[in-house]
């Protein structure tokens, strides 16, 4: 199992300690994920390893197989998240969602928080984006924690197709590769997105 820093970033952007969703909601339909054909069939792979009776007749997975955490997430990283989720537990290791799918007035008040706490916007886009780059907003992305559940998705998720993007952000994860494939290579930051 990687080992994992101390978290580096401002308490504003660190993930926010057990917090679960209390319920979970019918997942709002998103477009398929990303452009290009290895991710679009990594999101339909992660949804295919869900078993038939925990989809509905389109394939989406109902609320009994979908983790805590992922209301307004794409259903194919619902999925994909779900099925690395229930693994990590069966394995002893705790793991959840830290943050999700975020409304765009939810990312516009971190992104100003982060402009007020780095001075800058290239320097605050190290941590956050804007509304209309944030893959949260589009519900593409996911912040786990705690920082051993990270490492454990960061070693095993890209089972289901799930990849940490960032060098400094341990706790960010995207559907990003096809299941059991590798995960691309990682970026310093955000801003280089």
């Amino acid at each position: 199992m990687p080992t994992v820093s101390p978290d580096p970033s401002p308490a504003w952007r660190r993930p926010h300690g057990t917090r679960r969703a209390a319920a979970v909601a019918v997942l709002a339909s998103a477009g398929l994920v990303g452009g290009s054909l290895a991710v679009v069939s990594a999101a339909q792979a992660a949804a295919q390893q869900l078993s038939d009776s925990t989809r509905n007749g389109e394939g989406v997975p109902t609320a009994k197989a979908i983790a805590a955490g992922t209301d307004g997430l794409d259903p194919h990283l619902a999925a994909a998240y779900s099925a690395a989720a229930d693994e990590a537990h069966n394995a002893g290791v705790s793991l959840w969602i830290t943050s999700g799918y975020r409304t765009p007035a939810e990312q516009e008040a971190l992104w100003e928080d982060g402009l007020q706490t780095y001075g800058s916007p290239d320097a605050a886009r190290r941590w956050v984006l804007p509304p209309n780059e944030s893959t949260h907003v589009t519900g593409r992305a996911i912040d786990v924690g705690p920082q051993e559940g990270a490492a454990w998705l960061e070693a095993n998720g890209n089972h289901w197709g799930l990849c940490r993007m960032y060098d400094n952000e341990w706790w960010h994860f995207e559907l990003a590769t096809a299941p059991d494939a590798p995960c691309p290579a990682r970026l310093p930051d955000a801003s280089d997105r």
